[in-house]
């Protein structure tokens, strides 16, 4: 590992190997996260203005899951980074047509069983992970949609 913190009494070596395996997390775990259970991976917006907008309203819902799981996981035992992102999503999207229908002295209380039931969904600890880069679905047998569709409709009467 290359760093600048040289300073041995500072930053001891156990310390910096936790948080290269954090960087890993970082890096691997919540990218994927972002594409897969958040469903970036295909953007279908057709102006950059819209992508932008797009990205920004994914990033957003992240860090409202990721809030949800830190105030879930606030004052216990329990590693936020433990917690599992599709089950806080799922759980999000359960609750929110309750949180419509609950009189504002009875919001907070909701809230609180929200995050009860995040701070449930734990993944199991997966210490020094690695995966392979593979794509684990094969492609389909058809070709790539190149043209638009009336064009390729009006092709098939032809």
């Amino acid at each position: 590992m290359v760093t600048t913190l040289m300073d041995p009494k500072r930053y001891r070596k156990a310390k910096l190997a936790k948080l290269y395996h954090l960087r890993w997390q970082a890096t691997e775990v919540n990218f994927r996260h972002l594409k897969t259970t958040l469903a970036l991976e295909m953007i279908a917006a057709k102006t950059p203005a819209m992508v932008t907008k797009s990205i920004w309203v994914h990033l957003l819902t992240y860090n409202l899951l990721r809030t949800l799981m830190w105030d879930g996981t606030a004052g216990s035992e329990v590693d936020a980074l433990r917690v599992s992102l599709q089950g806080t999503r799922q759980q999000f999207n359960h609750f929110r047509p309750e949180f419509r229908h609950l009189a504002p002295s009875h919001q907070q209380r909701g809230y609180q069983t929200l995050l009860q039931a995040v701070q449930a969904l734990l993944v199991p600890f997966r210490p020094n992970r690695s995966e392979p880069r593979v794509v684990k679905r094969r492609p389909k047998p058809f070709p790539r949609m190149q043209e638009p569709r009336s064009v390729l409709k009006a092709k098939l009467v032809a």
